[in-house]
């Protein structure tokens, strides 16, 4: 390949995307691949301006402004794609921790293929992998009430809430084909089905080049 192969982890809150992170991570390195770990709101320039947005949404849910939420979500995509992404080594495999598959999730009233067209509008770079992480609502919820930050989100505050927002992304993985995994064994035993998915993705691309 003569780019880096990229690869996009989403899901709801609660569902172990940070540590699969690390763990895929350590593997990967283990057999001596360059990787490079990003994420998608350390990345934004403009994540301040937009979380004034989503601050607002909170308090007073309205379309218009969901959908304005959605557009600078995709403007700064956008941006990463053109700023950073294109940075990094062509032989390094790039992990992120959200994109824009993650909108199915926290998106209420905008439908999800609005979204998509948003983010393919503005040529922001389409994963080459995009992983879904999930767990049943109920762990997730509990994993989340186990951390000392909580469910940490500005969006969701009550079991139902969080039960939809599963579900809703949950169809959007079938929907879109993407790679769906089940984070509720063992952290090892997702990050060899992910682990796994990399190797076959990256082998089916540098067999077409």
């Amino acid at each position: 390949m003569n780019r880096p192969l990229f690869v996009a982890l989403d899901g709801p809150k609660g569902v172990g995307k940070t540590s699969l992170l690390e763990a895929i991570t350590e593997v990967l390195r283990a057999d001596n691949q360059k990787v490079i770990r990003l994420c998608e709101k350390k990345s934004d320039p403009f994540r301040g301006e937009t979380m004034h947005l989503v601050n607002r949404l909170a308090r007073q849910p309205d379309r218009d402004l969901e959908f304005q939420v959605c557009e600078r979500m995709a403007d700064s995509r956008r941006w990463i794609s053109q700023h950073v992404l294109t940075r990094q080594p062509i032989d390094s495999i790039i992990l992120i921790d959200r994109w824009y598959p993650s909108e199915a999730a926290f998106r209420r009233t905008v439908p999800f293929a609005e979204i998509l067209q948003l983010n393919l509008d503005r040529d922001v770079q389409v994963p080459d992998l995009h992983i879904g992480v999930v767990t049943a609502a109920e762990v997730s919820w509990a994993r989340a009430a186990a951390r000392r930050r909580g469910l940490s989100s500005t969006v969701l505050r009550r079991l139902e809430e969080h039960v939809a927002c599963t579900q809703a992304f949950e169809q959007a993985v079938a929907d879109q084909g993407w790679f769906l995994c089940r984070n509720e064994g063992t952290i090892g035993e997702a990050t060899r089905r992910v682990v796994g998915e990399i190797n076959r993705v990256m082998s089916g691309l540098c067999t077409s080049t």
